[in-house]
């Protein structure tokens, strides 16, 4: 198997409120009727996440056999078999699930404490790769029942450790905000320990990629050790702790810049396998280290910066010509994305997660620029953004302006393109498997794949401008003037204390429950809190409003509208805002517009903003973050 990935946004969709569909069929694909995109995404994201549900030890419907909080990174059990837990499947899985149920999907909770318990028992069992504190922690991949592989497979691969302790991180900032401290530095801090030494240690040493077959240094591993370290050291000042390992983290970024060869990001280094180095896995690292709150900073390769949309760029257009069903697909438009154009795995096809993986990219970058205030075509990216502007020159283009306009809606037209290729190969049962046949679009090899599953439901939260915690870019974007190999030995101690105290709630005094799980659906909610988000400078008198397709919005009527509030407005964050109860599933077009003084209306430019209202848990809510067009 390659891995799971992905897993932050924080959609609070109502968990497990449908009966999953039956196995996936392994026949030619049937046309799909496409209608509003909005539509396939509000019918597809319940089923994607109950489908991650499914897979998770001990209810899990796909997962017999699986012990509490273990990830099964697919039901199938012959070509392939994928009846195993994989340590990066498992982070990436729960650091989706813990997002979600920091946006209110409460009911979550006992899964993601099964999770931590099952992860610091795993740290503890000897394997292939080594024990605790003798490399055994970037053992790939696990029995369900929490034994040890011992076949043969490519290992160590060194990433896991770090992404586990990014998912662990940010549920240990959930406990912290809600006055649980005590909890993080006596339960969950000592597995995060444990794995950040590892990263300290280990990082400058090769290991295998995430698809499991190069034997080398791999940039989305370096991406994700960056990371967690730089949060992880965070995080141990905040509990009062220590983390030697983190002071390395410059170090890893300074490694990192090696993997751009001044056109493209190489996906591997430090080997020889006569690839051309263009993959996914690129991609993959990009949107598993985008910080919302972070400029498009080349040196971390933030989905804005110049490197990651030109590498987008190389990337995607490497699939036009070898598959069947991108044929005469023009750059610029969408076309299905598999792991690498040498790819001959399973016939070397598309992948639903390396799709979703581009998608996801763009928005990133639009939510970047939209926050920003600007965009900026370097020479390094020109090729990228002459794609959707033939004559766009490099320089700087505010907001306001109407190369600004004609970028970022033609971007967000492409990445949506993404999101309908996903439609079009998604078969009527809504299941996801790993691929789709290059030829044809037929799902290939194996089904129910909670990789896929979850790729989908982070692309489609940063669709909706539903963006995880920052993990301290800004402060970790300066690459030092001397690079070395430092590594730092240690500490490792086994964590003892694994059981949570009961009765922890969040501030907003929604009990979570910390009993046996049953996987039983929290109760639905029939309004979500939608906030309105807008950022627009104006002048004494004028007042912004939002009015839409809906009788909530006023129906496009100008004298029904509803205002925001300027009571966050100032002149560094001119911010207008409005929550609003709408209901579950509600689907609309909306515009900003402002009223003058004088009473007369000015609307913002076109094309029409859609939205469709997620489901959710009682007490879930959701933010829209716009820019005045």
């Amino acid at each position: 198997m390659l891995s799971l990935m992905i897993l932050c946004g924080p959609l609070a969709l109502t968990i497990l409120s449908l009966v999953h569909a039956s196995p996936l069929e392994r026949s030619p694909l049937q046309a799909r009727a496409t209608g509003a995109l909005s539509a396939y995404i509000a019918a597809q994201s319940p089923v994607a996440l109950q489908g991650v549900l499914n897979n998770i030890g001990p209810s899990g419907s796909k997962a017999p056999g699986a012990a509490a909080g273990i990830v099964v990174a697919s039901p199938s059990t012959s070509n392939p078999n994928y009846f195993y837990s994989w340590t990066r499947d498992s982070a990436l899985t729960f650091k989706l699930l813990v997002d979600t149920f920091i946006a209110g999907d409460f009911a979550l909770q006992t899964l993601i404490e099964n999770y931590i318990d099952a992860q610091a028992h795993l740290q503890t069992v000897s394997n292939p790769s080594g024990g605790l504190g003798t490399g055994g922690l970037a053992e790939p991949k696990f029995n369900v029942d929490e034994t040890a592989f011992t076949g043969a497979w490519g290992r160590p691969q060194r990433d896991g450790p770090a992404l586990r302790a990014t998912a662990l991180i940010a549920y240990s900032r959930w406990l912290i905000s809600n006055g649980y401290s005590s909890t993080v530095t006596s339960v969950v801090w000592p597995i995060i320990s444990n794995d950040l030494s590892y990263v300290g240690q280990y990082w400058n040493q090769t290991g295998f990629d995430l698809w499991e077959e190069v034997d080398g240094s791999s940039f989305f591993a370096t991406a994700v050790q960056h990371r967690a370290l730089v949060e992880g050291n965070t995080l141990a000042s905040q509990v009062g702790q220590l983390c030697p390992g983190c002071a390395v983290a410059p170090q890893i970024l300074c490694f990192l810049q090696s993997y751009w060869n001044g056109q493209y990001i190489l996906a591997n280094i430090n080997q020889n396998n006569g690839r051309s180095g263009k993959d996914a896995n690129t991609l993959l690292g990009t949107i598993h280290t985008f910080d919302p709150s972070a400029a498009c900073d080349d040196s971390t390769f933030q989905p804005c910066s110049s490197k990651a949309l030109v590498n987008l760029k190389v990337v995607t257009d490497s699939f036009r010509s070898i598959y069947s069903i991108n044929s005469g697909v023009p750059e610029g438009t969408a076309v299905s994305v598999g792991r690498y154009p040498e790819d001959v795995y399973q016939g070397g096809n598309p992948w639903y997660i390396s799709t979703a993986a581009a998608a996801e990219l763009l928005y990133d970058a639009l939510y970047q620029w939209n926050r920003i205030g600007s965009l900026t075509v370097t020479s390094t990216s020109l090729a990228f953004f002459k794609d959707f502007s033939s004559s766009v020159t490099a320089g700087t283009y505010a907001s306001g302006s109407a190369t600004y306009t004609t970028l970022t809606n033609a971007i967000k037209n492409y990445a949506d393109g993404y999101i309908s290729i996903i439609e079009k190969y998604t078969p009527a049962n809504n299941s996801l498997a790993e691929q789709f046949s290059r030829t044809n679009g037929a799902p290939l090899s194996a089904g129910d794949l909670t990789w896929s599953y979850a790729s989908f439901l982070t692309a489609i939260a940063r669709r909706a401008n539903q963006v995880p915690a920052s993990w301290g870019e800004p402060s970790a974007n300066s690459i030092p003037s001397i690079c070395s190999a430092t590594s730092v030995n240690g500490p490792y101690t086994t964590a003892t204390k694994t059981a949570f105290p009961p009765g922890q709630t969040s501030a907003t005094g929604i009990h979570t429950s910390t009993t046996k799980p049953t996987n039983t659906p929290c109760p639905s909610a029939t309004s979500i809190a939608v906030t309105f988000n807008e950022l627009e400078s104006t002048s004494y008198g004028e007042n912004v409003f939002i009015a839409g397709s809906v009788a909530q919005l006023g129906s496009w009527n100008t004298a029904n509208a509803i205002a925001l509030s300027a009571s966050l407005y100032s002149s560094a964050n001119p911010l207008w805002t409005v929550t609003l109860n709408l209901p579950p599933g509600l689907s609309f077009q909306y515009k900003y517009l402002k009223k003058e003084a004088d009473g007369s209306v000015v609307w913002e430019s076109d094309p029409n903003r859609q939205f469709t209202v997620p489901g959710g848990c009682v007490g879930a809510g959701v933010v829209e973050n716009d820019t005045w067009r």
